[in-house]
């Protein structure tokens, strides 16, 4: 006979138990469906509705019992492997991860992804004027102490401090997107926020050179005047202009995973909230170019 195990709430290894008293928390409504188990011979955690049949339990949940079932004791791993004949993959707990190419995709609408950039183009500004103004005073200090020497050795932290400048922008972009865009998340900071992601045409995870190269397509964006940027609103597959170079998709966080029911259609109160908020600054952003150059203007008259 079996042992099983199964995964509660905060993501913790519950068991071992037979495959009686597993029906037996199912009957109770102590675990769903939809609850992550495991039992020797199995490659990885599944969904109990996937192993229902082998376990004699409705796919329909019970009715919860008004009784408050008895405590249980979480599993206390033993103290070297050769206790146990099996190790029950701890990995894989976290099954949103996991890859499912059925069921249906929620594409992430234009408004959606214009949030996100918001709040990246903040992160990656503020990393940039960080990492520039300790750059500057650490190179600016050892310039001032190298021109006291030789001319040459000036020129040379000028220089530096220079392509500090100019290098620092996109070195800091490039490894902050294509960082995060390959990563597990499958998203930047500000897509995390509104609950996009980014995958390749199939909806898998794109590799560090591909996402490297979708940052590199962006480019196309500003030689179009931004109508690349704009291209995700009206396109069937809300791709924008370096989705289409580099063949990738922006979707919904739970699309291409065992959720596909959890994938959120509108815009949301974070990307409301986001959009809310950049359109006060860029406003008061205007206001004040615009007065910058009018009232010059009147006081001349």
């Amino acid at each position: 006979m079996s042992d099983w195990y199964y995964a509660d709430a905060t993501r913790q290894r519950q068991g071992p138990w037979t495959g009686e008293e597993l029906g037996s928390h199912f009957q109770h409504g102590r675990i769903g469906l939809e609850t992550l188990v495991w039992r020797e011979g199995l490659a990885d955690w599944q969904p109990l509705r996937a192993l229902a049949g082998e376990l004699e339990l409705p796919l329909r949940p019970p009715a919860v019992e008004t009784a408050s079932p008895p405590p249980m004791q979480p599993y206390a791993p033993p103290a070297s492997t050769a206790e146990t004949p099996y190790a029950p993959p701890a990995a894989h707990i976290t099954s949103e991860q996991q890859y499912v190419a059925d069921g249906e995709v929620v594409l992430a609408g234009f408004w959606r992804r214009v949030a996100a950039l918001f709040i990246d183009s903040m992160v990656v500004g503020f990393a940039y004027y960080l990492v520039l103004i300790a750059g500057v005073v650490v190179m600016g200090i050892g310039g001032a102490v190298l021109m006291r020497g030789t001319g040459s050795d000036g020129m040379a932290a000028m220089f530096g401090v220079m392509a500090l400048v100019y290098l620092m922008y996109p070195i800091i972009s490039a490894a902050y997107y294509a960082g995060f865009e390959s990563s597990g998340k499958q998203a930047t900071l500000g897509k995390m926020a509104v609950g996009i992601k980014v995958t390749d045409l199939d909806g898998r995870r794109l590799t560090l050179g591909r996402a490297l190269g979708r940052w590199l397509a962006v480019a196309l964006n500003y030689l179009t005047l931004y109508i690349g940027y704009l291209m995700a609103a009206f396109t069937d597959r809300k791709q924008g202009l370096h989705d289409k170079v580099a063949g990738t998709l922006v979707v919904d966080r739970w699309a291409y995973t065992p959720h596909p029911d959890w994938q959120q259609r509108g815009l949301g109160t974070v990307t409301k909230v986001i959009l809310a908020i950049a359109g006060v600054l860029y406003g008061l952003a205007f206001i004040a170019v615009l007065a910058a150059i009018l009232i010059p203007l009147a006081t001349r008259n």
